[in-house]
């Protein structure tokens, strides 16, 4: 997988574009919420591309070397996952030349751009589905989607009744694509290839295993790497996924696995959550458990491909981190050191480096408080920057190997390690309320001290002492 070396300990940054900047400078029209007020299920702030491209230089301060967007299509909502049409950016995001304008500015900078694909369903404003609306079983795109009746109930819906065709959750907004359909192939496909000559470094897939059809999207990665060996593939695939990550299909998922097992432990007693994770209810978990999680997903896919996994810390889709682990700063840190020093990319949602607070449909989607710097967790923010420094260009977090260092492991520390041949970084951090204490042995205490929170080292004897405040940690090197 060389073509995807640019993955591996890559730091990419979700940026939910409504959201997270507004430049005047795009001269974009139209009447926007107040940036500072809460988030709301229809409501525009009117955040743009051109915004986006003015923070560069805050993303290249966390060592931010790849760009996710949630979708920048042309939409009718807020968070774009209602396209109606694949090969238009958005005219409230600045159209076209805003992100041919973002992706120039940032692969100046190094930084790599993918897009959301959402290609399971579009919208009732796709012309293709409209035309459906207008015409009928008449209509030449009646096999692009899967009516079930006539005429089409796409507005107006009792409280009880459902759409008469089908559609993503049932809900009419988004009626479900006939992939079977070989037109409709061709258009998605076409799309994908489209961007990708256009200059995007990659695809991150909505819900793509709701497009039940590996052959489909054996197709979709032939086309991809066609257009763009380096292209990188990810699906949102909350569980296990080996299914598609067999080397013919896509790169890498959204490993929600890692941080489903580090909020169990990390956020132990005081994590809270307001949704589930793949369908299951997290609980608090010992280290003893967190030891097996790691190792589960460790033996689960190819090495190679661990490397290239997009490690969540959170999204859209989740409460934001400190609402996560019960409000606990520390803890938030000590999930933050052992997902960046874990193998694969980083995922950092926006404002995650601020501290900013929401919970699921309640505050995850705020937007970017730029303008409120007394709102600004600053120590969280040094800490990001320190380890996207500590990811930038280096060998072991890239490409080695990971293991647990068992006689550490108390219960209280949690101890790890990330190695090659002769070079090593060593991770010691208390996971507990009380001090800790260790003896470090010569060969795992040689190292100078690259990044401590609540830690102190004095020599004793031929070992190292390690102190450790609750929920500090030391990362030696």
């Amino acid at each position: 997988m060389k073509e995807l070396d640019w993955v591996k300990g890559a730091v990419i940054y979700q940026v939910f574009p409504d959201r997270f900047a507004r430049s005047a400078s795009a001269e974009i029209a139209g009447k926007f919420e107040s940036w500072d007020s809460p988030e709301t299920a229809h409501g525009f702030k009117g955040g743009n591309l051109k915004g986006a491209e003015e923070k560069l230089g805050h993303l290249a301060s966390l060592g931010v070397t790849a760009v996710y967007f949630n979708p920048v299509f042309a939409s009718a909502a807020n968070h774009r996952y209602h396209t109606y049409d694949y090969y238009r950016v958005d005219p409230v995001l600045g159209g076209d030349a805003a992100l041919d304008s973002f992706i120039k500015a940032a692969h100046r900078r190094g930084i790599r751009v993918i897009l959301d694909g959402v290609f399971n369903h579009a919208s009732r404003g796709f012309f293709q589905f409209n035309h459906l609306l207008e015409n009928g079983e008449a209509s030449p795109y009646r096999r692009w989607f899967h009516p079930r009746g006539w005429p089409l109930k796409a507005y107006g819906l009792g409280r009880n009744e459902k759409p008469n065709y089908a559609c993503w959750w049932n809900l009419p907004a988004l009626p479900k694509f006939n992939t079977k359909n070989p037109e409709v192939r061709r258009f998605i496909l076409g799309v994908a290839e489209y961007w990708l000559k256009k200059g995007i470094d990659g695809w991150r897939l909505d819900v793509p295993f709701e497009i039940d059809d590996d052959a489909f999207w054996r197709e979709f990665r032939r086309v991809c790497k066609r257009a763009n060996p380096r292209c990188y593939i990810v699906g949102e695939i909350w569980g296990e996924a080996r299914r598609w990550l067999a080397g013919d299909q896509f790169d890498a998922v959204m490993n929600y696995q890692l941080s489903a097992a580090c909020i169990s432990y990390f956020g132990g007693g005081k994590l809270k959550l307001t949704h589930s994770y793949d369908g299951r209810r997290l609980e608090p978990g010992d280290q003893k458990q967190f030891l097996a999680d790691i190792a589960t997903l460790l033996g689960r896919y190819k090495y190679s491909t661990t490397l290239v996994q997009m490690n969540m810390l959170s999204s859209h889709d989740t409460d934001r981190m400190l609402n996560t682990y019960g409000g606990d700063a520390g803890r938030v840190k000590l999930a933050a050191v052992f997902s960046y020093l874990f193998p694969g990319a980083v995922n950092l949602y926006y404002g995650e480096e601020l501290g900013m607070e929401g919970a699921l449909n309640a505050g995850t989607r705020d937007a970017m408080p730029w303008g409120r710097r007394s709102a600004w967790n600053t120590d969280l923010l040094a800490l990001y920057r320190r380890l996207g420094a500590l990811r930038r260009g280096n060998a072991v977090i890239k490409d080695g190997k990971f293991g647990f260092l068992g006689e550490y492991c108390d219960g209280d520390v949690l101890a790890f390690r990330r190695f090659l041949p002769g070079r090593q970084l060593i991770c010691f951090m208390n996971n507990s309320d009380r001090p800790a204490a260790v003896a470090v042995r010569p060969a795992h205490g040689r190292g100078r001290p690259l990044l401590a929170s609540g830690a102190k080292a004095k020599k004793n004897g031929g070992r190292l002492l390690l102190e450790l405040r609750p929920r500090g940690f030391a990362v030696l090197g």
